[in-house]
């Protein structure tokens, strides 16, 4: 007699497990702890077997027959039920583990063994993202072009031209090291070449002018919000190194007696460890840390967790709570304060200046010459940019530096 609904409910455990009928081979097993488990008994090859179809309440007994019915269909064409379920599993598991955001965080770990900085790892999974749970969540192998394609217009729809052509190229890398890794026949990302809006190029948001700089050294004073934000923003002014590197800076990197930061190569953009020497000034701002953030890990770590270090737009939003728009000051900008101004003081080698803001130079043995030639005059420039800074904030008179003849 077929099963109801009423029958399976009122069914109680007994000592012994026993079985409750339905038709076509479906029935009801009963545990001594109560457990109500559908199962279908089907022949295949000569053999007898079981196939299993979850556990009543959570498969109703309609539910229950609809999957007997597809267990007889794949039996009627030779297959075995049982074992088309198992390796529908074992696919599901599989394409679980090869979602868009398991390959992506496979590969940049793979560039951060490599040698990736971990500011720039960290704006790649920043990208990952900013794709939002449907893609990331999905199975790489069935990701299309429109589907990437969707994701990128929203990003665009809100005057983000820059990240969502950056989120696209993200995208095509993850997608050629899924192919790579055997996981991928073809890159959809290909497909969208010239869809997006192409970005117009913007300058950072910088002061360069002498009496500007010293109202915003001033301002920085004034700035009532988190304390190691305003510590962050006069070392940003006084080191002018990148806000990445600056974020991801640690106390075993630092040798305050010796006055020195040694940024290590994994966190430098050229791949190359850089040599920071620290002005008195600097050394002050860093033992004012101490306290707060030291002995050892981030010197500017999250608010969250001491594992990882502030945010990237903590600067910038500390100077807009100043004011500052982005336009005209942002974190990236101090370089280009400096650079400016230390080049118009006519003081300092352009060669030493620009080992100082650490750009890279692609003759190998010039950059080597001019890293030990250079040394003696960043250490006394990095002491002078902080007595000039000094006496911007203060509000000295200033006075034009002067011409110098280019040869």
């Amino acid at each position: 007699m077929a099963l109801t609904e009423t029958a399976i409910r009122n069914a109680k455990p007994k000592d012994k497990p026993y079985k409750l009928s339905d038709s076509g081979g479906l029935f009801l097993f009963i545990s001594p702890a109560g457990g109500k488990l559908w199962r279908v008994k089907f022949r295949t090859d000569g053999k007898e077997k079981l196939l299993s179809l979850g556990a009543w309440p959570q498969v109703s007994l309609a539910a229950a027959r609809k999957e007997r019915d597809k267990a007889k269909e794949t039996l009627a064409t030779g297959a075995d039920p049982a074992r088309e379920k198992q390796q529908a599993k074992l696919r599901a598991k599989v394409a679980a583990a090869n979602t868009f955001g398991e390959v992506a965080q496979e590969l940049i770990d793979k560039r951060r063994r490599e040698g990736m900085s971990e500011s720039t790892a960290e704006k790649s999974e920043y990208y990952v993202s900013r794709m939002g749970n449907q893609i990331v969540r999905m199975p790489v192998s069935e990701i299309t072009a429109p589907e990437l394609l969707a994701v990128l217009r929203r990003i665009e729809s809100k005057g983000n031209y820059e990240t969502s052509r950056r989120v696209l190229q993200l995208a095509g890398r993850v997608f050629r090291y899924a192919i790579a890794t055997a996981r991928l026949v073809s890159d959809p990302s290909r497909d969208l070449r010239g869809a997006l809006t192409t970005p117009q190029s913007k300058h950072y948001g910088a002061i360069t002018e002498p009496k500007a700089a010293g109202e915003l050294l001033r301002a920085i004073e004034t700035y009532e919000g988190m304390g190691i934000t305003k510590l962050a923003m006069r070392l940003s002014a006084h080191l002018f190194v990148r806000p990445g590197e600056l974020r991801h800076a640690e106390w075993d990197e630092i040798d305050l007696d010796g006055a020195l930061w040694i940024i290590p190569a994994t966190k430098m953009k050229m791949r190359k460890a850089h040599q920071v020497p620290l002005s008195r000034q600097s050394v002050e701002v860093f033992r004012e840390l101490m306290p707060i953030t030291g002995p050892s890990g981030y010197v500017f770590p999250s608010i969250r967790t001491r594992n990882r270090p502030m945010s990237e737009n903590t600067v910038n939003a500390g100077l807009r709570r100043l004011g500052y728009t982005g336009d005209e000051m942002t974190a990236h900008g101090f370089r280009a304060m400096a650079s400016t101004l230390l080049n118009e003081s006519g003081k300092w080698s352009s060669d030493a200046i620009e080992r100082a803001l650490a750009h890279g130079d692609s003759d190998k043995v010039r950059a080597a010459y001019h890293r030990g030639t250079h040394w003696k005059e960043r250490v006394e420039m990095a002491q002078w940019w902080s007595d000039y800074l000094d006496a911007l904030r203060n509000g000295a008179e200033i006075l034009p530096f002067p011409e110098q003849k280019r040869g």
